[in-house]
């Protein structure tokens, strides 16, 4: 593990940031972006190490993620990464489509103009940010992988239900980390722009219908090519 920069002088402000949410925030990210592969160890210590802190703020961010299925504990072993499942990803992605799919309708159906505007300066961003910062090869852009996700979050705004609100955030956040892991792979001629474009549209027109379908399109070919790319980053592996 390579050392960040030190989390240690943080200590609770105004906001309610504490140590232990410092860390839980850095290392939730770090395994989100692929910094810990599914399956590493995170040795307390190691972890403490890292990111220049005590054991104490580490066990906490551990447990906290443990909760929401990004590490696994075992009581023998200590806590690792959890892994992915390639076989879960056509079921996860097929859920991800159903709940997506009310929650975006729901949305559109009680969608006002402060949604739209929101929607509006997400799409202006997205289109001046690139994907990668190398126009050559995949090197992530976090400025756009924070917009991408913010879009996608935002289009289900609306949605009265916190709890379905809250479920799509859950199926997103391991479907990022399918995404990421054949990232490198996965940088063509595909562009999700023009795609973000039509499901904004019709989204902000109130056509439903359309939006719906769009949106479960985009999931399903981002699934398919992260799918394919497994399978070539595996027999890469092999050779």
């Amino acid at each position: 593990m390579s050392r960040k920069p030190a989390l240690a002088n943080q200590t609770a402000d105004a906001t309610g940031t504490t140590r232990a949410s410092a860390v839980y925030d850095a290392l939730r990210a770090d395994i989100l972006h692929g910094g810990f592969k599914p399956g590493e160890k995170l040795r307390v210590d190691a972890v403490g190490l890292r990111y220049g802190v005590g054991a104490s703020p580490v066990r906490e961010a551990l447990n906290r993620l443990s909760a929401e299925g990004l590490v696994t504990r075992n009581d023998q072993r200590g806590f690792s990464v959890a892994a992915l499942v390639w076989e879960d990803l056509e079921v996860l992605t097929g859920t991800r489509c159903q709940v997506e799919s009310i929650a975006l309708a729901e949305s559109i159906a009680a969608r006002n103009q402060t949604w739209e505007d929101a929607l509006v300066l997400l799409v202006h961003k997205l289109s001046r940010t690139p994907r990668s910062l190398s126009p050559r090869n995949y090197v992530p852009n976090p400025e756009w992988e924070a917009l991408h996700r913010e879009f996608h979050v935002q289009l289900l705004a609306n949605c009265p239900s916190r709890w379905l609100r809250d479920f799509c955030d859950a199926l997103s956040t391991e479907a990022y980390r399918y995404r990421q892991l054949a990232a490198s792979r996965n940088f063509s001629s595909r562009n999700e722009h023009t795609e973000h474009l039509a499901l904004f549209h019709a989204a902000i027109e109130g056509r439903a219908a359309d939006a719906v379908k769009l949106l479960t399109d985009h999931y399903r070919r981002t699934s398919t090519s992260v799918s394919e790319n497994a399978v070539r980053l595996q027999i890469h592996a092999l050779q």
